[in-house]
């Protein structure tokens, strides 16, 4: 099972489970959690390989990494602390699992928020992914995350972000990363799936406006589904909640109390 933490609140508020990317861990959510749990009960999670959730020869991970296999370990652990329905908070590669999690299990979805959300890789960016994957068994795996940290959060005020993501993939074993490099590298068929299927949960997008590989799609999302809803945070980049914890977690408790 995943490691996680549980902040209880009350028997009646309602949850909120936060899922974070790939090269993480629950320690990126450390902005958000004083401001949440004194509205909701708050469920933290460490994804396959990340934070706490390594793998050992005693429980390791037996299946294949797909993202259907990974959404199901979120249940799990949604299960073993009893929670029958969550509002859900991702970031980056967490708002995937989230979006994954909306189709195979709706009833367990109350509201969602997705930042820093990928729902198309561009032009540029699938170069670099299949650039990715040829290099990914000679060049050290942690230059090659540095890069792409680099390419998504390339600006000055992007650094600690940055630095945040670098040195939790440092946690990574070198197997781990090309495990989720490759999961990451297949994710164009889902991607397309999920912008063509409205889905029936609220959703709120919060981007930063320099966030340039990932904003325009999620633009033209928004102004197609009824049920999606966009706030673009100024002088932002990928990781909202890490560079304008304040707006991101004003915006996102205000979405989550209507």
């Amino acid at each position: 099972m995943l490691s996680h933490s549980v902040y209880k609140l009350d028997a009646d508020a309602k949850w909120v489970t936060f899922v974070h990317g790939a090269g993480g861990s629950s320690s990126i959510w450390f902005k958000q959690i004083r401001d949440f749990r004194k509205h909701f009960n708050v469920l933290l999670l460490d994804l396959r390989g990340h934070g706490n959730s390594k793998p050992t020869l005693k429980d390791s991970f037996k299946s294949d990494y797909t993202f259907d296999s990974i959404s199901l370990d979120i249940i799990e652990v949604l299960d073993h602390v009893e929670i029958k329905k969550s509002h859900f908070i991702g970031i980056s590669l967490g708002t995937i699992l989230i979006r994954n999690i909306i189709e195979k299990f709706p009833d367990r979805v109350d509201k969602v928020i997705l930042g820093g959300a990928i729902m198309k890789m561009n032009i540029r960016s699938r170069f670099l992914m299949k650039m990715g994957v040829i290099f990914k068994s000679v060049v050290p795996y942690m230059l090659l995350y540095k890069f792409f940290a680099f390419i998504i959060m390339p600006r000055k005020n992007h650094k600690a972000s940055r630095l945040l993501f670098v040195n939790e993939a440092k946690k990574l074993y070198q197997k781990e990363f090309i495990r989720w490099f490759k999961l990451a590298s297949e994710i164009n068929p889902l991607l397309k799936f999920f912008r063509e299927k409205e889905s029936d949960i609220q959703s709120l997008y919060v981007m930063g406006e320099e966030d340039h590989l990932f904003l325009p799609s999620i633009k033209k999302i928004t102004e197609n589904q009824k049920n999606a809803m966009l706030h673009v945070i100024e002088k932002c980049g990928h990781v909202v909640n890490v560079e304008q914890p304040n707006i991101f977690n004003t915006q996102s408790i205000a979405f989550l109390k209507a």
